[in-house]
């Protein structure tokens, strides 16, 4: 999966929120719920649903998504794609009082996804901008480049050992997913782990289900929502509430691979005690290109649009 996006010039309370989102799961989240697969084992097939078949052996499952997962990841380093990033201040009516966007453009380096922000609230950045943004770019492609692909290239990370530690996986069964067999199952984080640190703290406070494609053995769809309110410094700086919620979705792009298709994520929050807010942020990822690097260019994060198949 993806690593954590890097969000573009000054990001709002929302798009960070939706950072630390990515963080917990398609950084780390993710992966990790599919190696806690194989604690479970497979159904029978005298349990399956009269007429259906078995779910498959949870191991076996596990093997071939990460098998897959390595095999896209050299694919992607190919492409990228446009990403338009919507966030909503609303009241306490449920209105929306204030609308921002963020625009980018979105490309693989060495497994990392980094985003290059082009436009904001729907105008291109000007030349100070637009300077400030190639060197923090510049600088993130240099990182990424010596960085493994499956350490977090920006803020705090967890390992798989320790996300196995605090969540509980359950319930696998087999759901038609956009017309498509997908093997669903559920995941929560355990209240009694012991945690140390911001992404650790916040993984017992989620839950969610994961819809994982049975005939490509990708992560299609994902939802997560804070089942108890989770303070940051003991709520001294800010405390995300409970029902905090987001989604993220892939689809197969141009038969060749699976992309991100977008997101959407609500977060209730109570900042230094005093201010709290409601932010409602939409992500939504599009015109997916192939393209090559050029040596020269790797170093300005500058791509060249290719033939798309």
């Amino acid at each position: 999966m993806p690593q954590a996006r890097t969000a573009g010039l000054n990001p709002t309370r929302g798009l960070a929120f939706m950072r630390i989102a990515r963080i917990l799961c398609l950084a780390g989240l993710m992966p990790s719920l599919l190696l806690a697969q194989a604690r479970l084992t497979a159904r029978p097939a005298s349990e399956a649903k009269q007429g259906g078949p078995a779910l498959p052996d949870i191991r076996q499952l596990l093997r071939e998504a990460m098998d897959h997962q390595k095999q896209i990841d050299k694919v992607r380093e190919n492409y990228t794609y446009t990403s338009l990033h919507t966030t909503q201040d609303i009241d306490a009516y449920g209105q929306v009082k204030k609308t921002e966007t963020l625009e980018g453009e979105d490309f693989f380096v060495n497994g990392h996804v980094i985003e290059r922000t082009v436009k904001k609230n729907g105008q291109p950045l000007n030349s100070h901008e637009e300077q400030k943004e190639t060197g923090r770019v510049t600088k993130l492609v240099e990182k990424a480049e010596k960085l493994p692909p499956d350490q977090p290239l920006e803020g705090p990370g967890i390992t798989v050992s320790r996300l196995l530690e605090i969540m509980d996986v359950r319930n696998p069964r087999r759901q038609n997913y956009r017309g498509r067999p997908a093997i669903v199952f559920d995941f929560i984080g355990r209240k009694d782990a012991r945690t140390h640190g911001l992404v650790e703290d916040a993984s017992k406070k989620l839950q969610g289900t994961v819809w994982v494609d049975e005939a490509d053995r990708q992560v299609a769809h994902m939802e997560v929502s804070f089942n108890d309110n989770f303070r940051v410094a003991g709520g001294l700086l800010a405390t995300i509430e409970k029902g905090s919620s987001f989604r993220f979705d892939q689809e197969p792009v141009n038969g060749e691979l699976w992309l991100p298709t977008g997101g959407e994520g609500t977060m209730t929050a109570r900042v230094l005690m005093v201010k709290g807010f409601r932010q409602h942020v939409i992500e939504r990822d599009y015109d997916y290109k192939r393209f090559r690097v050029e040596t020269e260019q790797r170093k300005d994060a500058k791509v060249v649009p290719g033939k798309t198949k």
